[in-house]
């Protein structure tokens, strides 16, 4: 299948949180309603990859697309939801760090010694069937910072919060959230594990490939349809359904 043209290049995070007794929960935030892409939606903390990310990336040697990619992520989730993954960051520095960042400031000088091996690389989803622009999102795990509190960006999100992935499609099936298709087949991938290391074991097995959903007739009428071979529990959905966030 041919890859779509004019691709923004993306990534994201899924930070996750150990609770005693219980699944894990992950970073979510709400989307403005007012934002052209998955406005009003329930989303993990990410955007796209920059020039300075790319610049950054070559400055460290490796691996240019997925480098920038990582950088990329621990920037956004920094900026959007005010929660360090892949560096170290005292709590009380995050508030500067962000406003920083926002003016426009070097990330490799205010953040000399990033992590991005902390992230692990989960997927990465580039639809082609879609009225908004396309993005090619790669989505990395993260271990969420001990004692670590999110917070809305005041731009772009309005809601930051930590729930389990079971609990955020019971909160879509039930109306009260909207998610997108990528979305939901990640939560319903993530809702089957138990720790945060059930889900770096589970992406370790199924080895990144890109996502592409397509369509298939069948008896009962269009399917939105993605590999079944990746770790995901539902690989099919009816048209309908699918596009229902």
């Amino acid at each position: 299948m041919a890859e779509p043209e004019g691709a923004i290049p993306a990534a994201t995070v899924i930070v996750m949180r150990e609770v005693p007794g219980g699944p894990p929960e992950l970073l979510m935030v709400e989307r403005a309603a007012a934002m052209r892409f998955a406005g009003g939606a329930l989303v993990f903390p990410g955007g796209r990859v920059d020039p300075g990310d790319y610049a950054l990336a070559a400055v460290l040697g490796v691996g240019a697309d997925d480098m920038a990619a990582r950088i990329a992520a621990i920037r956004e989730t920094l900026e959007e939801a005010g929660v360090a993954v892949g560096v170290s960051v005292t709590a009380g520095a995050i508030p500067e760090l962000r406003r920083a960042l926002y003016a426009g400031e070097p990330m490799g000088a205010l953040l000399p010694d990033l992590r991005p091996g902390d992230l692990v690389p989960f997927a990465r989803w580039l639809p082609n069937m879609v009225t908004h622009r396309i993005f090619d999102t790669r989505f990395y795990l993260a271990r969420a910072p001990e004692d670590c509190v999110p917070v809305v960006d005041g731009n772009e999100n309005v809601r930051a919060f930590w729930m389990s992935a079971a609990e955020v499609l019971a909160e879509a099936d039930a109306g009260r959230a909207s998610v997108i298709f990528p979305t939901r087949r990640n939560l319903e991938r993530l809702a089957r594990y138990r720790s945060y290391a059930d889900a770096v074991a589970d992406a370790l097995a199924h080895p990144v490939r890109t996502i592409t959903p397509w369509i298939e007739e069948r008896g009962d009428g269009r399917h939105l349809c993605i590999p079944d071979d990746l770790g995901y529990p539902v690989t099919s959905e009816p048209m309908s359904a699918a596009m229902r966030g």
